[in-house]
């Protein structure tokens, strides 16, 4: 299976799902989206894909969205693509595709729903909690 994901090695949650693609034994693609930046055809596709709108895949912390005005009722889903494209850091993440679907991973452990196969237990999470228990069961 070809696992994909849309990444950004800040971001917690994006190194946890990256971390559980490798944990499976999968060698995803990396896409480092705030160093290449998206194309409209791109993200469209991507969003279409996940069945987010532009609003709903919109990240609003730690991004300029407020001051671009794009937290606002009126802000059309174009405008807010338009600056999802001028500043890639608006698009949540992580996105991840394969073979079973696109989605955005928020929380981590929605990635496993995405994979055919499970890391091996007991996995943990970054903070401690438990994803996949001692028999290979997923507990989240």
């Amino acid at each position: 299976m070809s696992v994909v994901i849309h990444h950004n090695p800040d971001c917690g949650t994006s190194r946890n799902v990256l971390k559980v693609i490798k944990a499976a034994g999968y060698e995803p693609t990396v896409i480092e989206y705030l160093k290449i930046g998206w194309t409209r055809p791109q993200l469209l596709g991507l969003l279409a894909a996940a069945s987010l709108t532009p609003r709903t895949a919109l990240r609003e912390r730690g991004t300029p969205a407020a001051e671009l005005g794009l937290l606002e009722p009126g802000a059309s889903d174009d405008t807010i693509l338009d600056a999802m494209i001028m500043h890639p850091i608006l698009v949540n993440r992580p996105i991840v595709c394969t073979s079973r679907g696109v989605r955005l991973c928020r929380p981590s452990e929605a990635v496993l729903n995405l994979l055919d196969r499970l890391p091996p237990g007991p996995f943990h999470k970054d903070d401690g909690e438990l994803l996949i228990d001692a028999d290979g069961k997923r507990v989240l």
